[in-house]
């Protein structure tokens, strides 16, 4: 409605601010025939509108459109306050405020309501004119709350894709520095607060490889360094990386390497070196 001439809106009879009956109900027997501007100053109640509930309470905002279909009731104990506007429109506009919102900058917007309401329970000159003139910013406020919304969701959807991303790099972390540990999908997914089944889900988005794929390949690295730099034998090293069968890791191993754990195996040098050097500083 951004677009629209405000001499394209035209003005209803049909307005008002109340405070309603305890009794009150809203049961429509045909669809609405123009346009309706609902807003909630205060109370609590329920509308459904074309079949999905919405719960009213102070700063509910509605724009209901032709053809929808409206029923609402209140708790008498605590009663509505509501102002409603109906209009039409001459041409079709090419943007349109959402049929629900809880308004956010509410000051603004019920100044609004107040004067045009003010504008038609007496003659007033130029009436129409200015009426024109609010309708359209009253659909503008709506036009900017609904933006806002969406810009907040997609701030929000960043933030859990960035807590999402968090939480799985933190899991691979924990695999990396655990790797002798009896991981299970069931385990990771718990430290991550996802069920298991998101879990893997994100887990190859993210890492590029099942969770099952990054523990074996975590594994056999880290046997890779144990073989060639500790001197530790290819049955300790299984061990220390949980495997309970050497011939389970061996094949592994070659799996993913190329080599046997045997041809990887070797003492090193420099730490004997270092050792070496340790002493005679020692003794020295």
């Amino acid at each position: 409605m951004i677009n629209l001439n405000p001499d394209h809106f035209i003005i209803k009879p049909a307005l008002a601010t109340i405070n309603c009956e305890p009794n009150w109900q809203w049961k429509r027997k045909a669809p609405i025939p123009n346009y309706d501007l609902l807003y909630i100053w205060s109370g609590e109640g329920n509308l459904n509108l074309n079949g999905k509930d919405y719960k009213l309470q102070e700063g509910s905002c509605f724009l209901f459109r032709p053809g929808d279909w409206t029923t609402a009731t209140h708790n008498p104990m605590n009663p509505l306050v509501i102002t409603y506007i109906h209009f039409d429109l001459e041409t079709e506009p090419e943007i349109i405020p959402k049929h629900y919102r809880i308004l956010q900058d509410r000051i603004h917007f019920e100044s609004l309501l107040t004067r045009y309401v003010r504008l038609f329970l007496v003659k007033t000159f130029a009436a129409e004119i200015e009426g024109k003139l609010i309708l359209k910013q009253l659909m503008i406020q709506l036009l900017r709350e609904d933006q806002l919304a969406e810009t907040q969701q997609d701030e929000d959807h960043d933030e859990m894709k960035g807590q999402i991303f968090f939480n799985i790099r933190e899991v691979a972390n924990y695999v990396q520095q655990h790797p002798g540990e009896n991981h299970t999908v069931e385990s990771l997914a718990a430290r991550a607060n996802f069920s298991p089944r998101y879990f893997s889900k994100k887990f190859k988005e993210i890492m590029g490889q099942t969770i099952q794929s990054y523990i074996i390949e975590t594994r056999i690295k880290r046997a890779e360094h144990l073989l060639h730099y500790t001197g530790m034998s290819v049955t300790e090293v299984a061990d220390a990386l949980g495997y309970n069968n050497i011939h389970y890791f061996s094949r592994q191993f070659k799996a993913y390497t190329g080599k046997s754990p045997s041809e990887i195996r070797t003492v090193p040098a420099p730490i004997k070196s270092d050792r070496k050097e340790l002493t005679m500083q020692r003794n020295a």
